[in-house]
């Protein structure tokens, strides 16, 4: 048999559960708002960081094409210069003169461009014995192709490879040097003059522009946003189009990179970066490293680039994580301060109802002696009150039930002895009177019917007389008769009241035997 909860444990089982599920789905919520309101946090961070970033290389490129600028009119004057000091037949140029002029004009170099033998433009004299043979074919197709319009006059396509261009002169952005063994920056500048047999090329050392733009360009930008936020890991500026084409880095001019500025140590599926040179856009994500949560973002930036941001996600997280976990925790201590009060309370509900219970359970059994006391101010009381009330009701009625039936069954037992004395007397009586009377009727009826006898012997013809005695001996044996009847039917009716006397003091007795049953208060009148 399945054993039943008491109304106490199912209270406290299902608020429990209730206890139970409040904290989890609160807690859940909790974790998923402050989930939600970190990744806001960190991204807005990001961003926050990759739009200074924007705002370091923007600044850094006005100023770096502004000086860069004031370089492209300088080394256009010296050119045309230099032009005007070297002989126009190309045997006649010699390297001292070349030298002389490189030093009269403080320049790191000068070439001189035109075709070799297998027609091919490349250095054919230069102040610097690495630049001999050095040509564009094979390394820059735009930047031959651009070599080549000097002489023809064609229209070229110098975007993106010249910081400065003009009527037979053209001025290259600074750019690694390709003739040499060590990174070494330069800017270069051409001028055609038409109708020669070559063109010049000259360049100087571009290390002061480098220096500045790392000094005060993105990588020091970056640096310097590294050491300010704690949360930022690492920050660069990456080139997409080198990751979906390596061959890129190796072109020697325009120089690609995969990382143009900064670090890029944690390095992502490079999947993701080949889709943003196909299609750049912004996109987020969450990558494990060392076992860390690193939170990444990467926003398209000018010419293909995009900016890398790496936070730390989970030292972002963890002020709001410890705010959701204390907010769990009172949350939690506050309804567990709730489901104690409520469980005390219902307790107490409980023991003033197990009271009354008790006392109900008591009248069951017919013990109306019992009494709750239930004193909560409250419905409870009343209750209690009101079953004490039924019970003294109950205990009075019966009470009185009882008493009656006791008086009742003494009246039936007088009764029954009353009659049955009286029956046997008034059978007694109605014998002896009937014999009596039987005895007294023989004898008239004897007289009678000797005087008759008589009367016809003598031949006394008293036809009244004679119907006066017929009528009188008639009589005498009617009332014989009536005598023995009444005795009977008295005989009969006592013998029935006694019967029911009986039958009466029967039900009394069984009366009382249940009454017997109940536990009740003795009354004042039972006492007397």
């Amino acid at each position: 048999m399945k054993k039943k909860r008491t109304l106490r444990s199912q209270f406290n089982i299902r608020l429990f559960i209730i206890l139970i599920s409040i904290t989890l789905i609160s807690g859940l919520v909790q974790v998923f708002v402050i989930n939600k309101q970190v990744k806001e946090n960190v991204e807005r961070d990001a961003r926050m960081i990759s739009e200074s970033i924007q705002q370091g290389i923007t600044e850094t490129d006005l100023a770096s094409r502004a000086i860069e600028q004031q370089i492209d009119f300088k080394l256009e004057s010296i050119l045309k210069r230099i032009n005007d000091q070297l002989p126009r037949e190309l045997d006649n140029i010699t390297n001292e003169q070349l030298s002389e002029l490189q030093q009269a004009n403080e320049i790191a170099g000068i070439d001189i461009f035109s075709y070799d033998d297998e027609g091919i433009i490349s250095v054919i004299k230069s102040t610097e014995p690495d630049e001999l043979g050095f040509t564009f074919k094979g390394i820059n197709d735009q930047g031959y192709a651009v070599q080549e319009g000097l002489y023809t006059g064609q229209e070229m396509d110098v975007e993106g490879l010249a910081s400065y261009y003009s009527d037979n002169i053209i001025v290259l952005y600074t750019a690694q040097a390709g003739s040499r063994e060590e990174p070494q920056f330069f800017k270069y500048a051409y001028y055609y003059e038409p109708g020669a047999e070559y063109f010049i090329s000259i360049f100087i050392e571009a290390n002061e522009v480098y220096q500045f733009t790392q000094q005060v360009g993105p990588s020091a930008w970056i640096e310097n946003v590294l050491s300010e936020h704690e949360y930022a890991k690492e920050i660069a500026v990456l080139d997409p189009r080198v990751f979906a084409d390596p061959s890129l880095a190796e072109a020697i001019y325009p120089p690609l990179q995969k990382v143009v500025y900064g670090n890029y140590n944690y390095e992502t599926d490079e999947d993701v970066l080949i889709g943003l040179a196909d299609n750049p856009k912004e996109v987020t994500m969450i990558d494990k490293h060392d076992g860390k949560d690193i939170y990444k973002m990467f926003i398209p930036y000018d010419e293909g680039k995009v900016i890398y941001v790496a936070m730390d996600y989970e030292k972002m997280a963890a002020p709001f994580t410890s705010y959701s976990l204390l907010l769990i925790a009172f949350g939690f201590v506050a309804l567990l301060v709730l489901f104690l009060t409520t469980t005390q309370f219902f307790n107490k509900i409980y023991t003033n109802i197990a009271k009354i219970i008790t006392q109900i359970k008591s009248l069951e059994t017919g013990d109306f002696t019992k009494r709750s006391d239930v004193k909560d101010g409250g419905e409870l009381e009343q209750l209690s009150q009101s079953t004490n009330r039924m019970a003294d009701t109950l205990n009075e009625v019966l009470g009185q039930t009882k008493e009656q039936a006791v008086q009742t069954e003494r009246h039936a037992y007088m009764l029954e002895s009353e009659a049955n004395n009286s029956v046997e007397k008034v059978y007694t009586m109605s014998m002896e009177a009937t014999t009596e009377s039987r005895e007294k009727t023989d004898e008239i009826y004897y007289i009678i019917e000797q005087i008759e006898k008589l009367l016809v012997e003598g031949n006394i013809q008293e036809k009244d007389v004679l119907e006066r005695l017929t009528q009188v001996r008639e009589l005498v044996q009617n009332q014989s008769n009536s005598t023995t009847e009444m005795t009977i039917t008295l005989s009969d009716l006592l013998k029935s009241l006694h019967g029911q006397s009986s039958s009466l003091s029967e039900i009394s007795k069984k009366l009382l035997r249940n009454l017997d049953k109940f536990e009740l208060k003795e009354t004042s009148q039972n006492e007397e």
